[in-house]
């Protein structure tokens, strides 16, 4: 399907969002690697766990995309459940989605950002997008522990994952 355009003033290139990440990964001195001009690895410590965040840049499309993966191992029989948990846990996202990656069988956090037609993406918005990425996770990892090692089913692990606390102690 192709879409007609209306006539651009001006078309804007976007830059590398990676370089700008790469400022952010240096301010707090995360731990990182850079192997070529479209891939960033990070990892963050977290709550939880260590976060590793794959960040690739397509200049072709002018997107960049986001894996922010868990350091939590699936046992294979807790795969169905797992899915489970994720179809529901989707449900709660405004941004982003979770997802398992399919060679180390982890749970991820992937959103892609599309940049054309923008000078590219403000070092707020990357903050931005790290912030919900590593909330995102902090959030639902309780949930995936009960679910992968306690035993719960999946609404019971998001039920009490994310029970939310009224008053004040």
């Amino acid at each position: 399907m192709s879409m007609t355009q209306p006539p651009s003033s001006s078309e804007a290139t976007p830059r590398n969002p990676l370089d700008t990440l790469e400022q952010i990964v240096l301010a707090n001195d995360w731990t990182f690697e850079r192997p070529n001009e479209s891939e960033l690895a990070v990892e963050i410590p977290g709550k939880w766990c260590d976060y590793n965040l794959y960040f690739s840049w397509s200049h072709e499309i002018s997107a960049m995309h986001l894996t922010c993966a868990f350091d939590m191992k699936t046992p294979a029989r807790r795969r169905p459940a797992l899915h489970e948990l994720l179809a529901l846990a989707n449900e709660r996202l405004w941004i982003g989605h979770f997802g398992v990656d399919s060679e180390e069988g982890v749970p991820v956090f992937r959103y892609a950002m599309l940049l054309r037609g923008t000078r590219g993406a403000s070092l707020e918005s990357l903050e931005d997008l790290i912030d919900i990425a590593l909330g995102e996770c902090e959030r639902f990892y309780p949930a995936f522990q009960f679910t992968l090692w306690g035993g719960k089913t999946p609404a019971e692990a998001l039920q009490a994952a994310l029970l939310d606390c009224v008053g004040e102690a």
